[in-house]
Parts: C-alpha cells; sequence; structure tokens
C-alpha cells in the first residue's frame, strides 16, 4: 500500500458545507468522502492509468513532411490509422499516392491547425531551417502569438508547434539530421525543447544509428514527447537498445544490374582525382567504395549527382551506384514499395527518408508507453509485412 501523503486545499464556504452533508449522507467522514470523491474523479478523467490490464489496440496518427512515407509505413505495420498526411514536393506526392492511395495535402503552412483531424500521434519528419525572431513573414497570419512560438515563427517547426497546440495529441516522434542539436551553437535545439515543454510535453531525444537495422551508418535524431495531462509527467518512454550490426550490404544488392548505373570514364577518373586532391590536402573528402561485407555511408539526397558516397564494386570495371531499388533496401522498405519516378527522384527521395525498421522500433517503444497493444503478426499490415 502506498504511502499516504496530505493534500491542502482553499474552498469556498458554500462548498465546504456542500461536501459535509454529502459525506454525512454517504456515511462517511469528510477526509474519506473527499478523498474517495477525488479517485473517482480521477478514474473518470484518466481510466487508462487504473487499468493496466486494458489496452486499445488501435491509434490515430498524422503525417507531417511525410517525404514518400517511411514513418507511416512503421506505423501502419504496428496497428496505426494514418488520418491525414501533408507533403510539399510533387514528385513525392506521387511516389506515396502510388503506395497509400492518398494525395497528401501540400504546403503545410497554409493549412490551418483546426482543419487537421483528431489523432493521438503525430509524427513528423521536419526539415531543420535557422530559427530567426527578427524579419518573419508567414503566409498566414495566425493572431498575434506570444512567448516560445514566436521563436519559431518562419520556421517549419513553427507549424508542428501550432498544431501540437491545437489539436493536443498524446504524443508525438520527431526526426530530424544528428546535427540538429548542435547547430548554431545548440541554441536551435534549446528552442525546440523549450517550445515542446512548454506546450505541456515531456520530452525524450537520442541520436540512433539505422546501421543496427539496416546495413548503413546513418545517425538521426529522434525526438518523443508524451502530453504531461494525460500522463501525469511519468518517466513511462525508453529508446530502443541497438543488437547487433544488420546484416552486410552484400544482402541488398541485385545479382544483375543495368550497365546505366555503371560510371562512365570521366566521371570515376574525376571523382579518382577529387579524392587524390583532397588527400594531399589532409581531408577525408573523397568516394566510398562498399566492402560487401560491411556497411555503407550515409545515403544522401545528393546521391543522384555521382553516387560518391556509395560505389559498388564490379572488379577491374569501374564501379557502380547503387540501383533506386537497392536503396529502398538500404532505408529498409519493404520489397513491394513501389517507385514510379525517374531515378533521379528517387535518389533524392530515398536519400531524404528515414531507416523504416528503426522508425518502426521507436515506434513500438511509443505505443507500449500509451498502453497499446502491438498487434499480433496476424493482424499486422498484410501491405507492409516485414517478416
Amino acid at each position: 500500500m502506498s504511502p499516504k501523503k496530505q493534500l491542502h486545499v482553499r474552498l469556498d464556504e458554500t462548498i465546504v458545507k456542500n461536501t459535509k452533508v454529502c459525506a454525512a449522507f454517504a456515511d462517511r467522514s469528510l477526509q474519506d468522502y473527499v478523498a474517495e470523491a477525488i479517485v473517482s474523479y480521477n478514474k473518470s478523467k484518466m481510466s487508462f492509468l487504473y487499468d493496466a490490464n486494458k489496452k486499445s489496440e488501435h491509434f490515430k496518427f498524422i503525417d507531417l513532411f511525410a517525404g514518400i512515407g517511411g514513418m507511416r509505413i512503421a506505423f501502419e505495420e504496428l496497428g496505426g490509422e494514418c488520418v491525414f498526411s501533408s507533403e510539399y514536393n510533387k514528385f513525392s506526392q506521387q511516389t506515396y499516392m502510388e503506395n497509400f492511395n492518398e494525395m497528401p495535402a501540400g504546403d503545410i503552412t497554409l493549412i490551418h491547425e483546426k482543419d487537421i483531424p483528431d489523432h493521438d500521434v503525430l509524427v513528423a519528419g521536419f526539415p531543420c531551417q535557422p530559427f530567426s525572431i527578427a524579419g518573419v513573414s508567414k503566409k498566414k497570419s495566425l493572431g498575434n502569438e506570444h512567448g516560445f512560438l514566436d521563436k519559431t515563427q518562419g520556421t517549419l517547426f513553427f507549424d508542428i508547434a501550432r498544431i501540437l497546440k491545437e489539436k493536443r495529441p498524446k504524443t508525438f516522434l520527431l526526426e530530424n539530421v544528428k546535427n540538429l542539436t548542435s547547430h548554431d551553437e545548440k541554441k536551435t535545439f534549446r528552442i525546440i525543447y523549450d517550445t515542446l515543454t512548454n506546450l505541456g510535453y515531456d520530452v525524450y531525444y537520442k541520436v540512433l544509428d539505422g546501421k543496427f537495422y539496416t546495413p548503413q551508418h546513418r545517425e538521426r535524431i529522434f525526438i518523443v514527447g508524451f502530453d504531461k495531462m494525460v500522463y501525469g509527467g511519468e518517466n513511462i518512454f525508453s529508446f530502443p537498445e541497438p543488437g547487433k550490426v544488420s546484416k552486410p550490404v552484400k544482402s541488398i544488392l541485385d545479382l544483375e544490374v543495368d550497365s546505366k548505373y555503371t560510371l562512365s570514364d570521366k566521371l570515376w577518373q574525376y571523382l579518382q582525382d577529387y579524392a587524390t586532391k583532397h588527400r594531399k590536402k589532409g581531408n577525408g573528402f573523397g568516394y566510398g567504395l562498399v566492402d560487401f561485407n560491411g556497411i555503407t555511408r550515409t545515403l544522401s539526397a545528393r546521391y543522384y549527382k555521382d553516387g560518391s558516397e556509395i560505389l559498388i564494386p564490379q572488379g577491374r570495371g569501374n564501379p557502380r551506384r547503387l540501383t533506386p531499388r537497392e536503396c529502398a533496401r538500404l532505408q529498409g522498405f519493404p520489397e513491394n514499395f513501389e517507385i514510379p519516378v525517374s531515378d533521379t527522384q528517387a535518389y533524392q527521395q530515398f536519400g531524404n527518408s528515414v531507416v523504416v525498421p528503426l522508425v518502426k522500433e521507436v515506434a513500438k517503444n511509443l505505443i507500449r508507453a500509451m498502453g497499446i497493444k502491438e498487434p499480433s503478426n496476424c493482424e499486422k499490415s498484410e501491405k507492409w509485412r516485414y517478416n
């Protein structure tokens, strides 16, 4: 039995008199009656805290700055229902539509927060922009905001903040580049952290590496938040612990690849000369030839330019780029994920995306902390079945 603590409150005299009458009618002491009344009220407002065995199996989420839906796949695989998505890039919208049969809403800065459906989890892989207070001009006036929201205006993070403030989802999961924590002498991350906590959320963050889930060194920061009014400020979340490094890169490569992915003599010579020049200067810039039994460097959105960060050796011939399908595998996308765009667009899309199995592991811990039961294998989405 937990120890008792006293709670001192001041009440209007009329309320005290009425409470005494009710306590006498219920044949309780005033103290016992008030204690039972508080417990009863709390149960009605926060019933999930009083029934550990009662777990919801479904939850709703929104997918902001959705890209091609990597984070959506992870949450759908865990039983979530996406009730709203937003993505600005028209080519990413095309890929999203092809795979989810849903055209994401466009520019989030033009969508009023009141028009977004209610949801349990806000999911966003938001871009990192410079934070500036001076000279800010929003496309849509949202009234005269004061305090913490002032500091984020002019950035896309502001749109996350205003949606959190209006819709009050129970939790959120944000993803960004590792350097977010050090940007502008750590001022950027401090503004983000303070904004989220001032909105009433307990915030957790950690840099995680995708190499434990796919054969790619890819460090990204994940930020998770829980509404204090719902979860009582309890320390209920932890990030997944990394296991062994993933299968080697050879496991995601095709046996036969079109010759168009092989570097031309001119481009291959340029990359070698460029690497030599910087090596003489003591810099580490240069191409990266893959060790078939190891992992790759980080796939970037610029991969379409020359593929220099991840090149596949081909014996005595010139190395080749990854194919778009191999890029999809490197990011952990399911094999049945459709790629309806050009190679150039596909490289940018996968380079901007997430390591899906890593997001899924973070999402597992998030929904467990919410008290949501993870679906069994037979209940998981057939479309995005990983195993």
